[in-house]
């Protein structure tokens, strides 16, 4: 089988733990864009979050932002397909999240949005290696339910708790509300709209482009890359990815902070 597009997840997967891009990454990536081959970001984060890493990116032209929610076109910079969570829905989030004292993002294709005391303590939410991004990319507002009812919809929210008990507890309240929710980080929750996930935005770009999925590779490290690797013609697991990941994976690369997503490229894009 000739694979066509290669799908990297972000965070644990591209990236280093220290959310760093590799140049070996981008020389790999940019070597198979010369072979006409598609390298497309499958991420979690929103398109502004996508910022500091865009420029050294210039060859990848696609990106499935906010879990599946936003498919996003880098080069006429502007989204190609969105779909949200109703206001009423995201009210109902923010307000669990206030109820445990944890940390709201709101997560659309033109801003990511946090709370403004809570932003600057990230790592009180399992978040820290995050607190960069988290000072220069988003909107930081006083009051997240004030800027959520402003939205008709939010693609996507993203809540961090200070602990996975805490995590727990509010998912057993938010579980019967029609989202599809991800367990992520050290002890958060990512709740996108009902029957959205990486693998829908992934299949709707890869339609889009004229390819079916078997002519995909999907890499991921973590629970909510399972959708796309399970619909992708070959499921590839960095060596740092969850067990599950692991488990479910036709082959293994190295771990994130050794070039894995470039290995990947290499061995199946190329090979």
């Amino acid at each position: 089988m000739a694979y066509e597009l290669i799908a990297l997840d972000m965070d644990g997967t591209l990236l280093t733990r220290d959310k760093r891009l590799l140049d070996e990454t981008v020389r790999e990536i940019d070597a198979a864009a010369a072979l006409g081959k598609e390298t497309v970001l499958c991420t979690g984060r929103c398109v502004p979050e996508l910022a500091p890493y865009r420029e050294k990116l210039s060859s990848v032209r696609y990106a499935v932002t906010v879990s599946g929610a936003v498919v996003y076109d880098l080069r006429l910079d502007r989204a190609i397909f969105e779909m949200g969570i109703d206001r009423d829905l995201v009210l109902k989030i923010v307000a669990v999240a206030d109820k445990y004292g944890a940390m709201a993002h709101l997560m659309a294709a033109d801003a990511s949005v946090l709370p403004r005391d809570k932003a600057c303590r990230a790592a009180d939410y399992g978040m820290g290696p995050y607190q960069q991004l988290y000072t220069t990319v988003p909107v930081l507002v006083d009051d997240v339910a004030a800027e959520a009812a402003k939205r008709p919809f939010v693609p996507k929210v993203n809540v961090y708790f200070r602990t996975p008990d805490d995590r727990d507890k509010a998912y057993e309240a938010l579980r019967a509300l029609p989202l599809t929710i991800a367990f992520a980080e050290a002890a958060g929750l990512e709740m996108s709209p009902p029957g959205v996930t990486k693998a829908t935005g992934l299949q709707w770009l890869a339609a889009r482009l004229g390819l079916g999925m078997e002519q995909v590779v999907a890499v991921g490290d973590a629970d909510n890359d399972r959708s796309m690797l399970a619909a992708a013609g070959l499921a590839v697991a960095v060596g740092n990815a969850e067990p599950e990941v692991l488990a479910m994976a036709d082959a293994v690369v190295a771990d994130c902070d050794h070039n894995g997503a470039g290995e990947a490229i290499r061995r199946f894009l190329m090979g």
